[in-house]
């Protein structure tokens, strides 16, 4: 990968729905190529609901001895040593309002908690003659606190998972055998409870489903380890309007292994969580062939189709999450996913869960490994912080069904705007030598016809649209410096983040109609068409218009032929100042003869 590309994400925020739009991805060492592509969007139902705070990052539990392939990533970021009074990590969660944090990992099943007996608390230390190379570690009620003080100085909302390894021996194939010994998770819930903590969400297990990773429960032994966790947080919550989510299994998808544990969790889970790092380990050197690769990406499709229809099929209340995503396991891979390069599958992960109707993603790690979304030492934000920040900001709930044509080098996810009217368009292209002009166009029930306007014109509606370019510097892909519209982000000496601002797009609205999005209510939108309205159908002479365009070696043309109900020919010729494909000017020609129309004051 000794090239250096310009490849752009682009969101794209539309009050209207007839736009072209250039995705430019341009190689520095050969001339870019341009096609064409068109983008559908319907907007007449929702194909996906997510959370408000979908988008989720994990704090893990690994020490600074944690290494991979003789590299020691993790530093001073885990639950028990992360310094809390880091002004740069308060307001990298606090940009969020909320973020939602994922508490746990690998080693969450090695963990207790502090009782009020005085007992001794130890870190980790490794051994690798012990599961998982660590000793059993615990959690001061010190170290707790402070965690709850932080988070709630954030305005963090927060997830923690709990060790369901407690009570069970694990024999000689890996098989963790017994029930949940749930003592001193109850302590702690109490204790939360007691000092008025709120928490999100109680977690039972890490990996522990279908295989497993280290070791593996049964689904059947799992149901009723998650029952136990319902029956204790009922009765400590015991008086509480709103209760924590039950969430669980945290692990591996395997379809006959969820089949069933969802069928034996009827009433006790309110969340089926699953991992994904399907890129394999981090020391694939062909980590960013994976990533640009459409077919590579579209695997992971399988799992969040498959276990949508076991959630459907089984009839359970319960809702799909991510719950730990990093892409590349072992801590990832150094300048590739904690660069540009990984906001591709980042990206293009949160807008296919969430086509899924996955409820929250959560991204492996907030900081940490070579994954983080804020650097380990420094605590800087990575590109993938501003990636996550730009969807929490601009991807609303509704979940618009999408299809793109013209090249599988698109990725193109949308969604009703958030917090406005109007549809917002996650545009990826993968291709590092193409340019796309991609012309947009949606469906919507309830279609509302905006007045025909030039550009810049105060008649009609607006036709502006915001636009959010990501590029890396210098069009390199392993950069660690993100540019939004050109401009470098960056965090100032006070600890103080960049504003994230759009640059505004005024576009010809050509008899456009208005973004209507869905309602919160799933379903198709409601078409209202009294009969009592229509008074009389009566038939009317119009005008009629002929245009035509063409393009070759001299140049571009337009030609447009007026025909007025009296029969008189109004022709206009124009030449166009910059060169296009014959479909271009075909485009040019339809946009003219409309604004010709206009000024004219033609109607029908």
């Amino acid at each position: 990968m000794g090239s250096k590309y310009l490849l752009f994400c682009v969101w794209i925020w539309l009050p209207l729905v007839s736009h072209s739009i250039s995705v430019a991805s341009h190689s520095t060492k050969r001339p870019g190529n341009v096609i064409e592509g068109n983008v559908f969007i319907n907007g007449t139902t929702s194909i996906g609901r997510i959370d408000d705070d979908f988008v989720c990052a994990t704090l893990d539990w690994w020490p600074p001895e944690k290494c991979d392939y003789g590299t020691c990533s993790w530093g001073r970021a885990s639950l028990l040593n992360l310094d809390l009074n880091n002004i740069k990590l308060l307001n990298a969660i606090k940009a969020f309002s909320p973020l939602k944090i994922r508490l746990g990992g690998t080693l969450q099943d090695k963990i207790i908690y502090e009782r009020a007996n005085g007992q001794q608390c130890s870190p980790f230390v490794t051994n690798n003659s012990e599961f998982l190379g660590f000793s059993q570690a615990c959690l001061p009620m010190s170290r707790w606190d402070e965690l709850n003080v932080f988070f709630k100085k954030a305005g963090a909302v927060f997830v923690f998972g709990l060790n369901d390894l407690s009570g069970k021996t694990i024999d000689s194939q890996g098989s963790a055998v017994g029930a949940w010994n749930s003592s001193n998770a109850e302590s702690l819930l109490r204790y939360t409870v007691n000092k008025g903590y709120i928490v999100h969400g109680w977690e039972l297990g890490n990996e522990l489903s279908g295989n497993g990773v280290g070791a593996r429960v049964s689904a059947d032994q799992y149901a009723s380890d998650i029952n136990s966790l319902q029956n204790v947080v009922q009765n400590v919550y015991a008086g509480f309007k709103v209760k924590p989510q039950v969430i669980a299994p945290g692990g591996f998808f395997d379809a006959n292994w969820f089949t069933e544990f969802i069928k034996k969790t009827p009433k006790s889970l309110q969340v089926v969580s699953h991992h994904i790092y399907n890129l394999g380990p981090g020391v694939d050197d062909h980590l960013i062939d994976k990533i640009l690769d459409p077919s590579s990406l579209d695997n992971i499709s399988q799992t969040f189709g498959s276990l949508q229809s076991i959630l459907k099929n089984s009839g359970s209340p319960a809702v799909a999450w991510v719950g730990e995503a990093g892409g590349a396991y072992n801590s990832g891979h150094n300048l590739v996913t904690n660069a540009f390069v990984f906001s591709f599958w980042y990206l293009d992960q949160l807008g296919m869960a969430s086509s899924f109707d996955t409820k929250t993603y959560c991204r492996q790690s907030l900081i940490g490994g070579n994954y983080g979304l804020l650097n380990t030492s420094t605590f800087l934000p990575n590109p993938d912080y501003y990636s996550a920040l730009l969807w929490h900001r601009l991807m609303g709930n509704n979940v618009l069904s999408t299809r793109f044509s013209g090249t599988n080098k698109i990725r193109a996810y949308a969604h009703c705007s958030k917090k406005t009217k109007g549809i917002t368009l996650l545009l990826i292209n993968l291709d590092g030598n193409t340019t796309v002009h991609v012309h947009v166009s949606t469906e919507n029930a309830r279609t509302r016809f905006a007045t025909t306007h030039r550009a810049g014109s105060n008649k009609g509606g607006n036709g502006t649209r915001k636009e959010y370019h990501l590029t890396p510097k210098d069009g390199d892909l392993h950069s660690q410096t993100m540019h939004l519209n050109g401009k470098i982000l960056t965090v100032d000496s006070s600890g103080v983040f960049p504003p994230l601002e759009p640059k505004s797009i005024k576009g010809r609205a050509i008899a456009e109609y208005l973004a209507q999005c869905p309602l919160a209510k799933e379903g198709e939108a409601e078409v209202d068409f009294p009969d009592e309205d229509i008074m009389k159908l009566a038939e009317k002479k119009k005008w009629k218009m002929y245009f035509d365009g063409a393009a070759n070696r001299r140049g571009c043309g337009i030609g447009i032929l007026l025909v007025s109900p009296e029969e008189s020919h109004t022709p206009l010729a124009i030449k166009l100042n910059f060169l296009a494909t014959n479909n271009i000017v075909e485009y040019e020609a339809c946009i003219l003869r409309l604004e010709a129309a206009y000024e004219l004051g033609i109607e029908d």
